[in-house]
């Protein structure tokens, strides 16, 4: 990647950062903001030019736990590549969207902080809720010519982060399109979130709610259960279901690989992959056109896509070597 352009922006706080622009080997811009203040660090993944006239579809994509954005985004792996580069592929998927979405200009905001973990930031970080809903407006100011559309989407403890903008708002906002969690639900409470989330998929039919989990509950690791009785994502999703349920009319299906959950002519999608031998499937639901699934599923664009979650890589031509 080459360095392009370097320069101090004010809009995303008064306090001092750095903005980098660089160019992708895919031939998008990366504009990088390391903001030590509050120990976060944004990557801006857009197309090189945005068509005019095209609104946004601004996709904040919250890290999991232990990762680099790097890891994240993914690329072709060779000899002493860390194998973390080859797990979830997010810019490949990204690319791939962008031939299939065209009537948007499809941007990725990938949100990381210096612990590599959002439950542990959130712990650390004064008003981290408030903190948080000022990075979304904050980023989504820099689009808003191009009338955003929002997409908040998440990977692991990524989801922490979405459920701290959760906490951090009365109702959630109308140009809050979509909401994605990929095995991230861990925080979820009925209390705090379920009223929310009922309320925002009712004010619009242009929300999109789609849950991917696994059955976590049966993993072992290491001779111990990988999650408590009821804090993995498998206890948590169906824990959401159900409070869903007492507002909306689902539709369940089951067969040998998922349960599934589907509400508001598929508007909502709660996605169960049963686990019968004990594997994590944490990453494979992310690698496995998650992504994917999650940024266009119950639309016009998974029915002519021609891609399945939880089938063949279709974004594998969109994997570069940097």
């Amino acid at each position: 990647m080459t360095k392009l352009i370097f320069l101090s922006l004010l809009l995303l706080s008064t306090a001092q950062y750095d903005v980098l622009a660089q160019v992708m080997a895919g031939g998008e811009k990366l504009v990088v903001i390391d903001n030590p203040v509050n120990k976060t660090l944004i990557k801006i993944d857009m197309p090189l030019l945005q068509q005019a006239g095209k609104k946004t579809l601004l996709i904040f994509y919250a890290l999991p736990n232990g990762n680099s954005i790097e890891w994240t985004m993914g690329k072709q792996t060779g000899a002493g590549d860390d194998w973390h580069f080859d797990i979830q592929h997010i810019a490949a998927q990204a690319r791939w969207l962008r031939q299939v979405i065209t009537d948007r200009n499809l941007v990725v905001v990938y949100l990381a902080n210096q612990l590599k973990s959002w439950p542990a930031w959130k712990k650390q970080a004064p008003d981290g809720p408030k903190e948080i809903r000022r990075i979304v407006d904050s980023i989504t100011g820099m689009f808003i010519s191009s009338n955003p559309e929002i997409m908040l989407d998440s990977h692991s403890g990524g989801g922490s982060f979405i459920f701290g903008y959760l906490d951090a708002v009365d109702r959630i906002p109308d140009n809050i399109s979509r909401i994605g969690f990929i095995d991230s639900d861990y925080g979820y409470e009925d209390s705090l979130h379920g009223a929310k989330l009922v309320q925002w998929l009712s004010a619009s039919k242009q929300h999109f709610l789609y849950v991917l989990s696994y059955n976590d509950s049966v993993v072992v690791y290491n001779g111990k259960p990988l999650v408590s009785p009821t804090g993995g994502t498998w206890y948590r999703s169906q824990l959401m279901q159900k409070k869903l349920a007492t507002a909306l009319s689902f539709k369940r299906t089951e067969d040998t690989a998922f349960i599934s959950y589907h509400a508001l002519n598929n508007r909502v999608a709660i996605l169960l992959k049963t686990n019968t031998t004990g594997k994590i499937y944490h990453t494979e639901q992310v690698a496995r056109n998650g992504f994917i699934h999650t940024v266009i599923g119950g639309t016009r664009y998974e029915r002519k896509a021609g891609y399945h979650y939880w089938g063949e890589r279709v974004y594998t031509p969109f994997i570069f070597k940097d």
